[in-house]
């Protein structure tokens, strides 16, 4: 119990409208408590399901202590399964993504059907029953084209997030997209200064160039807004609502996740150096080139921006205290041809390079972090409500689940 009376204590000590205390961002066991109660219990955005489209096709995923694997089997249905042989536990599935007509285990070869029926063991005797033997599943869910799973024994409700987010997905076709491009990179900095830097724009016209050519850097895009909602945002909302496309901003009442249809800068359409759309072969129906650009979060993993020609999709894994992966997969329509439909480095380089921008000033963060000299300031309320929103959140929600171990304790 000493590192949630530790977190518990900090929680309580934190003031207001601050940054977090030092050890939220750089203690081993607090990181520990972060997988345990947030990222071992909560739903996580895993992958894309264009990118297992035909059966057999897999992805294998580390989160924390866990290895699992995403399959497409035969019946077209998406699983998730514990990456460990039922033998001797070894890991099944050693690549990164591939496609196989079974799950062939390379130590003993044990083989387990894509849906995790133990099919064949060799001279395991008489007794032995292949039923008691299936791989452990993993919760899995697929909602408009997006697949997340939970590690939890009994996973929390699912269904308002997905019955929300169906309608904003569907006109974006994420059924007929392939992924062009995939990124993964390194920033060594706590998962929660990734978050804390992706909810606010205070710090994009020192830092984007290249992104700040289209997107707005306007807090009211960036942030929480709220019932003093800027006139020019509601009238976009519902231009775009008016011809049935799902736009209005939803916050959950928990704050896990929102979404909204924001605008560009003017006379942007898609993420380029231009300002011009990407792909000449657009992903979805999307009515209005102008339409800007769907912005989803959910905590802890993913946010994501879908636009009227292409969808970018954000994945965050934490790997250490100190150290955080960030993959990012650009989504295309699956018949877009490359060097014909769309180029590479138009579509990718201002993602690239503002991910790159990012990983420094995360990693500036951490560095300074660690200073003994280090004390949390406060937030800017006009800049930073998309902070203080994510902060507040992991707040209530380590807290909420802290609690009743310490009072069962007591």
């Amino acid at each position: 119990m000493q590192a949630e009376q530790k977190a518990l204590e900090l929680l309580q000590k934190r003031k207001s409208g601050h940054a977090l205390e030092q050890a939220f961002y750089t203690d081993a066991e607090i990181f520990a408590l972060d997988l345990e109660k947030i990222f071992y219990r909560d739903w996580l955005f895993a992958i894309p399901a264009c990118e297992i489209p035909k059966s057999g096709n897999y992805v294998t995923h580390k989160i924390g202590a866990y290895r699992i694997v995403i399959v497409r089997g035969a019946d077209g249905v998406i699983r998730a399964f514990h990456n460990s042989c039922r033998h001797r536990g070894s890991i099944l599935c050693k690549a990164q993504k591939g496609s196989a007509p079974k799950l062939v285990c390379p130590y003993h070869q044990w083989t387990y059907e894509l849906d995790g029926s133990l099919l064949w063991a060799r001279d395991m005797g008489p007794d032995f029953d292949p039923k008691a033997h299936g791989l452990k599943m993993v919760h899995c869910r697929e909602v408009g084209g997006l697949v997340y799973v939970c590690l939890a024994e009994h996973a929390p409700d699912f269904e308002p997030y997905a019955d929300l987010i169906a309608g904003y997905l569907a006109p974006h076709d994420l059924g007929n997209a392939k992924v062009a491009y995939e990124s993964s990179i390194i920033e060594e900095g706590n998962w929660k200064l990734v978050w804390e830097n992706n909810r606010e724009c205070y710090h994009c016209g020192g830092n984007h160039p290249a992104l700040c050519r289209s997107f707005p850097d306007d807090p009211g895009v960036t942030g929480i807004v709220g019932d003093d909602m800027p006139e020019a945002l509601s009238s976009h909302f519902s231009r775009l609502e008016a011809v049935n496309l799902p736009s209005k901003f939803h916050l959950a009442d928990d704050g896990q996740y929102r979404v909204a249809r924001m605008p560009l800068k003017t006379g942007a359409v898609s993420y380029t150096m231009s300002g011009k759309a990407a792909v000449a072969k657009p992903l979805g129906r999307i009515p209005f080139a102008d339409a800007g650009a769907l912005l989803k979060f959910h905590y802890p993993t993913t946010w994501n921006h879908f636009l009227p020609d292409h969808s970018l999709v954000f994945r965050v894994t934490p790997v250490g205290p100190t150290q955080t992966e960030v993959t990012t997969k650009w989504l295309v329509h699956k018949d877009a041809v490359e060097g014909r439909d769309y180029d590479l480095k138009t579509l990718t380089e201002v993602w690239m390079a503002t991910n790159d921008e990012d990983r420094r000033v995360v990693e500036d963060n951490q560095q300074g972090i660690l200073s003994p000299a280090y004390e949390p300031g406060p937030y800017s309320p006009t800049q930073e409500s998309g902070v203080l929103q994510f902060v507040e959140w992991y707040c209530d929600t380590l807290g909420a689940r802290i609690a009743p171990l310490m009072l069962a304790a007591e």
